[in-house]
């Protein structure tokens, strides 16, 4: 006999709540809605849930994360998925630490959550791992994209793990910032982060910078110096750019990973270490091995976990969160405050940004220097002018499912009075995309800002 499977939705529109009820009912599940955290909280107390989906952000004093920690406390074996926003690093790490299954983003994706839902209730309990106090998110880690709330719940996952990171992605993601992030929500948080740039020194530097050398070792050696795994000793070695190693440095670095010791440059004796390895590359390692360039035993050793960086042309929508953390952090620097027009913005988001966060923060520094008043579109390089309309990027990947999505669309657009501006930055897009979804559903945007459908 199947056994009916109890799911209880938790959003404070009750419009999203049928919506999610709709999206995941079905003949072995019965569905309860509450409307807002107390409610669900009185309805946990009183049933077991197999399954709670619960927004996070319910305008209460208590949050997604209070079901979560009731469900934990109440019903261990229910499993919780949490839905935002408004993503952040934080809000990831305390709900993956607190023992959700999942959490994921709004505008969410519908494939996405029907699979998360049969995976949550085929699962069963696991244990919470402990919270940190005092977590903040990374200069430059802002976000709220499907593709940068990937990344938060592996920083999550990864942070409280012993073994080596591998963090992949093109040049200027902010791979670093991943790193230091994990450093920072690891237990070994209170000891050394250390990072070194492998592909920025010459093979016989690198080798002392990484295992340090004694004194007379080579010509300029006049004292005993500790390499990175020795500073960094009880917390992290970021090595940067590792697929530009040589194989002669790979086969040392596999040593280290192996054994847990290093042996410095001109010493006869191994020095014990303990310093959890995160490395990040631009380049494929995988295509590495398999032209023996790199060592494919180095590079199993270091991609236990692998985090991938998306481009920023992947997640244009977090461009204008990027933009005003930039502006706001180099409008300080300077002592005076300089805002930036909605044109201008737009016509950022539309660029490619092939250098990708640094190229963009590169960008914001100059135009803030060169500045005279609010940055207007005629203040922007012509590259970034001339690049090409942006296509449409919502709800990538269901070409079905139309419906639902139309729904959720005039759902928005009711939810902000009509308001075209706060609609687009609910859903994370400009407005231009807006109006395509529209005109595509046969939803008319009148004048005076409400939503008809036609």
């Amino acid at each position: 006999m199947t056994l009916t499977k109890q799911i209880l939705i938790v959003d404070d529109d009750r419009e999203t709540c049928r919506l999610i009820s709709e999206l995941v009912g079905a003949p072995d599940r019965t569905i309860a809605e509450a409307v807002s955290a107390r409610e669900a909280l009185n309805q946990i107390r009183q049933q077991p849930f197999d399954l709670v989906i619960s927004d996070i952000n319910l305008n209460a004093a208590e949050s997604g994360l209070d079901i979560l920690k009731e469900m934990k406390a109440t019903h261990s074996a229910g499993q919780v998925v949490l839905i935002s926003a408004f993503g952040t690093l934080e809000t990831a790490v305390a709900a993956v630490r607190s023992g959700a299954f999942d959490y994921i983003s709004k505008p969410f994706n519908v494939a996405e959550v029907k699979a998360t839902v049969e995976r949550a209730l085929a699962k069963g309990a696991e244990s919470p791992l402990p919270l940190h106090d005092g977590d903040e998110v990374p200069a430059g880690m802002v976000g709220r994209s499907a593709g940068m709330l990937a990344v938060y719940k592996q920083i999550a996952y990864a942070a409280d793990s012993w073994a080596p990171v591998l963090v992949t992605g093109e040049s200027g993601t902010g791979k670093e910032l991943v790193a230091r992030a994990i450093h920072r929500h690891s237990r070994r948080a209170s000891r050394p982060f250390v990072a070194v740039n492998c592909g920025a020194l010459a093979e016989t530097l690198l080798e002392s910078e990484l295992f340090g050398h004694v004194r007379g070792s080579f010509t300029g050696a006049v004292t005993d110096h500790k390499g990175v795994f020795e500073q960094a000793h009880g917390g992290t070695v970021f090595l940067d750019e590792i697929g530009d190693t040589t194989p002669a440095l790979q086969v040392k670095l596999l040593r280290v990973l192996q054994e847990h010791e290093v042996r410095p440059v001109g010493s006869t004796r191994a020095v014990s270490v303990d310093a959890r390895v995160v490395a990040a590359t631009n380049v494929d390692l995988e295509r590495a091995v398999t032209e023996h360039r790199f060592r494919h035993d180095l590079y199993y050793r270091l991609s236990v976990v692998v985090i991938s960086l998306p481009p920023l042309r992947d997640r244009r929508g977090d461009i204008p969160l990027l933009i005003q953390q930039f502006l706001h952090a180099s409008s300080a620097r300077r002592g005076r405050t300089v805002a930036m027009t909605a044109g201008a913005i737009e016509a950022l988001t539309r660029y490619d940004w092939p250098g990708n966060v640094r190229e963009l923060e590169n960008t914001i520094e100059r135009l803030v220097v060169f500045s005279r008043g609010d940055i207007d579109v005629g203040d922007l390089p012509p590259m970034i002018t001339a690049a090409r309309p942006l296509e449409e990027r919502v709800f990538e990947g269901l070409p079905t499912l139309d419906e639902l999505e139309r729904r959720y669309l005039i759902h928005v657009l009711d939810a902000v009075g009509g308001n075209r501006t706060r609609a687009a930055e609910a859903l994370g897009i400009d407005r231009r995309t807006l109006y395509r979804m529209a005109e595509r559903f046969s939803i008319d945007l009148n004048d005076d800002g409400a939503s008809k459908p036609s």
